[in-house]
């Protein structure tokens, strides 16, 4: 019961967004490194402090970098750590979980979308950091109560993630361009060895199968399809008409996978719970034991970790180019 609970959770989520909204879907082909981003600007001096453009287009004003942090996602609070702000985080929601040390953090709920604006102000925050998971009344219903809340809107693609990192460095006092430029290092190391591949192998990423005949997967316009497809494979869900949709088995035989890749491994799913699904012996995927379990907090969570997704998917698609 927890786990379709948690599950029902989590899609929630996704659906509402965790995804870039009406997005074309992303090709595979390398894009620009050069940083782009239309709607969230960063900081500039003030003389009353620093002024922000958040991903709303509201102007945010601290009288100096936040040094008491609370995140409202799990991907906001990775991104404060990856660039050096963990110890400025008083508060995260629940979901949060990466890295370890977001244990000993109080935690201000978000579970089903709830929080506690009671626990929340209790922490006394200098900055509330909200990401497109989180509805505009809970942002409301927060600065009415005082607090400073900042909108990180989510990337559509890889090089907008560096700009978010950027954002949030600059919101709390850190400098990104180590981090930056090591994510930017490895992300090319990937597109060098797919560029010239020819072979794309059709692939099925289940994010949620408790019906076998009816899986969730990842559609355009997500992270999981933005990522398999620059990864050097073809997304059997890529022309799906909605981010995260629900396939038929019967879609799934049709499509006939070549790799299968399983979000879902973290609720104890296993390669051999698959090879032992009624009418799922006839895909190419099952048949040749193509089928592979994946951190899917690797993939749905916009922050630095999109590049240890996008590794981990090239070697799995690509196994002789990552030798």
């Amino acid at each position: 019961m927890f786990r379709k609970t948690f599950i029902l959770t989590l899609l929630i989520a996704l659906l509402a967004a965790c995804a870039p909204a009406a997005q074309p879907t992303p090709t595979a082909a390398p894009v620009s490194t050069e940083i782009s981003v239309t709607d969230v600007v960063p900081t500039e001096a003030v003389a009353e402090g620093l002024s922000f453009t958040d991903g709303l287009g509201r102007e945010v004003t601290l009288a100096a970098p936040a040094q008491r942090v609370v995140s409202l996602a799990p991907s906001n609070t990775e991104i404060l750590f990856a660039v050096g702000a963990g110890d400025q985080v008083i508060g995260r929601d629940e979901f949060s979980d990466y890295p370890a040390d977001v244990a000993a953090i109080e935690s201000i709920g978000g579970s089903m979308g709830e929080y506690s604006a009671e626990a929340i102000v209790a922490l006394e925050p200098d900055l509330v950091l909200a990401a497109e998971i989180n509805t505009p009344e809970l942002i409301s219903q927060l600065e009415d109560l005082g607090l400073t809340v900042y909108y990180l809107k989510n990337p559509t693609s890889i090089e907008e993630m560096y700009a978010n990192l950027e954002i949030i460095g600059q919101l709390t006092g850190h400098d990104t361009t180590e981090l930056v430029d090591s994510l930017k290092s490895r992300v090319a190391a990937v597109d060098e060895k797919i560029a010239p591949i020819s072979a794309r192998p059709s692939v099925f990423y289940e994010i949620d199968a408790s019906d076998p005949t009816k899986p969730w997967t990842y559609g355009p316009g997500s992270f999981g399809n933005l990522l398999i497809e620059r990864a050097g494979g073809f997304n059997i869900a890529s022309d799906a008409p909605d981010s995260y949709p629900q396939l038929s088995l019967e879609q799934v035989v049709v499509a006939n996978p070549s790799i299968i890749l399983l979000g879902d491994a973290m609720w104890g799913v296993t390669p051999e719970s698959v090879f032992a699904r009624e009418g799922w012996g006839t895909i190419a995927a099952v048949q040749n034991t193509q089928v592979f379990p994946i951190d899917d907090n690797l993939i749905s969570r916009p922050g630095p970790r999109l590049v240890d997704g996008l590794e981990a998917l090239a070697k799995i698609l690509h196994p002789d180019l990552f030798k």
